[in-house]
């Protein structure tokens, strides 16, 4: 049987590490159920050794619709004629390099995961949240965690940028389509966070693009993401600001949370962009152009 209160039952996808954990650590503290996606069954093992009974691990890969569904499939089972409280898309990658020499299946890649992933699950977890109407209890809230790349697009993340503006764009449409079932639609904009996210991206070889006119450059941007990463926002502030967006009565339809408010997200929106493009290009060492 399961513990934790099935009545404020959430689900978090990429619950492995990071963010994700942090999520299903602040539900569980809160005393609700998590449902944890994760793809390996070692991290499903760790979840259970963490947290006990008050946490079902759901073992699939967003990419896989298949899986994905039988994961929803899974929880209605267990949640009987409740309605989920909450569905935390969480599961994300980050691929760097120069967008011009990157092969496009890099770039679809990015995607699959960071945007049709969350697809795949939203559309699955859909009828539990509200979608159906047979079911009890208040709609459920779905809370998207983009990133400040969603906002601003920095040199050598563009896949991930792109990725997070298009989610942007997602998650605005779908919360306007589903107030139709009263579920609200909440996305967070995190900084850089201490999270393995960064340390998958040191996994990419970045010395294929030193032929490249970029290859310079490039040493010194992967130390920099990786040293904004290791020194970021702890994982569990955004885990108490996603229990927050699921709790509070009347959350804002977005948040932003940064070590330095004003430096990354303030400061950059006040500037004239063509200014923001030469600080770019300062600290990169690009040629100075007429």
């Amino acid at each position: 049987m399961a513990s934790g209160s099935l009545d404020r039952a959430v689900v978090v996808t990429g619950a492995s590490t990071g963010i994700g954990r942090a999520a299903v650590a602040k539900a569980v503290r809160e005393g609700a159920h998590a449902f944890a996606s994760v793809r390996r069954a070692a991290d499903a093992g760790g979840l259970k050794a963490e947290f006990g009974e008050a946490v079902t691990p759901l073992l699939f890969d967003v990419c896989d619709e298949a899986a994905v569904r039988a994961g929803a499939a899974q929880v209605a089972q267990i949640l009987g004629d409740r309605r989920l409280f909450g569905l935390v898309n969480n599961a994300g990658v980050a691929v760097p390099g120069p967008l011009l020499h990157l092969d496009t299946e890099e770039l679809r890649r990015q995607f699959e995961i960071n945007l049709f992933g969350v697809h795949n699950v939203t559309r699955a977890f859909a009828d539990l949240l509200g979608a159906d109407p047979e079911r009890a209890g208040k709609p459920g809230r779905i809370v998207m965690i983009s990133s400040v790349g969603g906002q601003n697009g920095a040199p050598f993340v563009g896949p991930y940028a792109s990725s997070k503006f298009a989610l942007e764009g997602y998650a605005q449409s779908l919360r306007r389509e589903l107030m139709l079932y009263g579920v609200d639609v909440i996305v967070i904009g995190p900084g850089a966070v201490a999270t393995p996210i960064w340390d998958k991206a040191e996994q990419n070889d970045l010395d294929r693009f030193s032929n490249t006119p970029y290859g310079p450059m490039l040493k010194g941007v992967a130390d920099f993401m990786l040293q904004q990463g290791r020194e970021g926002l702890p994982a569990d502030h955004v885990g108490d600001l996603i229990w927050f967006c699921l709790t509070h009565p009347k959350p804002k339809v977005r948040y932003a949370i940064l070590r330095r408010p004003f430096m990354d997200r303030t400061l950059p929106r006040l500037l004239d962009q063509r200014f923001v493009d030469k600080i770019y290009a300062k600290r990169l060492g690009f040629p100075k152009r007429p």
